[in-house]
């Protein structure tokens, strides 16, 4: 069942913004009232680096009224491999000015500038008056924030993630139109199951996937602005761009808010103490793995597995230096029915708890 358009429309378009959108106004499902209802609509894009980027510039360029950009961190030149919205001569500058700078080279979008943290006590206010929210932030304690604000709100959550070579996409709302289930983040990430995960700059991103996945996020925003289109909501999109390879998750079965149905079983995560007799892959590179691993651990790397994941046999315990990684590779073992979970906190967690450790020999490396 489509969702129905989020924003009602504004009475007209001015005849230089009719111009500007000329090729908005012509498309099939979209038209000049879909373009009203664009003009109309408020956008909270928390986040202006590596995703805000891309979302920001697209949203301008589409024509969306308002859009609020909440961040509180200043442009580097390390930045700018991935954060296509900034410029070398703004370095130093805060992230939601250069932000502004950049929207109105491109449309008459009113772009409010918040050069704030978001955290739990701030995200109800930081984000009431918009109709929806963008979470492009690089923090997991930002994104629960952003997610319970918006959850306060009753407000479509449009929610993507890009670690190194890899990426998730999805929406959650916890108060859907009637008919649709409502999902969260916690439906995803269940409360404790993330440990620790790393930064950009510890694992690297590729700054190409952070435009493709920002694109998309600002698509799913027009999806739902306009009611036009089938909206992430209950799908997770999973991008594996070294292999040019997209396939879904399904968060949560379709179900009614009057009759349910059961619910899509959730990644599992195990603790270290629980490990003992199950088979344990270890999806690290090479070069990681040279320096420890989970004693009896079979070592097979991400790569390896994401090309034939029918060759492993559940069930196995995943595990990588914190979670991304063995994240998805659960989720692609899964889809081809095998059982996986995967380690809690990673092997940082292991080691620092202390753990037993093998130290593998140089010649053995990578070897099961």
């Amino acid at each position: 069942m489509p969702l129905p358009p989020l924003v009602e429309p504004v009475p007209a378009l001015s005849d230089a913004e009719r111009a500007r959108t000329a090729r908005h106004l012509v498309l099939a499902g979209l038209g000049e009232l879909g373009q009203r209802r664009i003009a109309a609509a408020h956008v909270a894009v928390v986040g202006a680096g590596g995703l805000g980027s891309p979302v920001v510039l697209a949203l301008a360029a589409a024509g969306v009224g308002t859009i609020t950009i909440i961040d509180d961190d200043v442009v580097e030149l390390s930045n700018l491999q991935r954060q296509v919205m900034h410029r070398r001569e703004d370095a130093g500058v805060l992230k939601v000015h250069s932000a502004a700078r950049a929207a109105a080279a491109l449309s008459d979008t009113r772009v409010i500038p918040v050069a704030e943290r978001l955290d739990a006590t701030t995200a109800p206010a930081l984000l009431r008056g918009a109709h929806l929210v963008i979470d492009g932030s690089d923090l997991f304690e930002t994104r629960v924030a952003v997610a319970a604000g918006a959850e306060s709100l009753g407000i479509p959550l449009v929610w993507g993630t890009v670690q190194e070579f890899d990426a998730q996409i999805t929406t959650f709302w916890n108060a859907p139109p009637a008919g649709h289930a409502p999902v969260v983040l916690a439906d995803l990430y269940p409360a404790d199951s993330v440990g620790v995960v790393p930064s950009c700059a510890d694992v690297g991103v590729l700054g190409a996937l952070c435009m493709q996945v920002g694109s998309i996020l600002a698509l799913e925003a027009l999806k739902l602005i306009t009611g036009i289109g089938d909206p992430l909501l209950g799908r997770v999109l999973v991008i594996d761009a070294l292999r040019a390879r997209q396939h879904e998750v399904p968060l949560r079965t379709a179900r009614t808010t009057t009759a349910a149905v059961p619910q899509e079983r959730p990644i599992t995560f195990v603790e270290r103490d629980a490990i003992a007799g199950l088979a344990v892959i270890d999806v690290r590179e090479d070069d990681e793995v040279a320096a420890g691993v989970i004693p009896g651990a079979r070592h097979l790397p991400l790569a390896q597995l994401l090309a034939d994941p029918a060759a492993v046999t559940g069930p196995v315990v995943l595990v990588c230096r914190t979670s991304v990684r063995s994240r998805r590779a659960a989720e692609v073992l899964r889809s081809v029915g095998v059982e996986a979970a995967v380690l809690v906190g990673g092997m940082e967690e292991w080691m620092t708890a202390g753990a037993p450790t093998v130290i593998p020999a140089p010649a053995l490396a990578g070897e099961a």
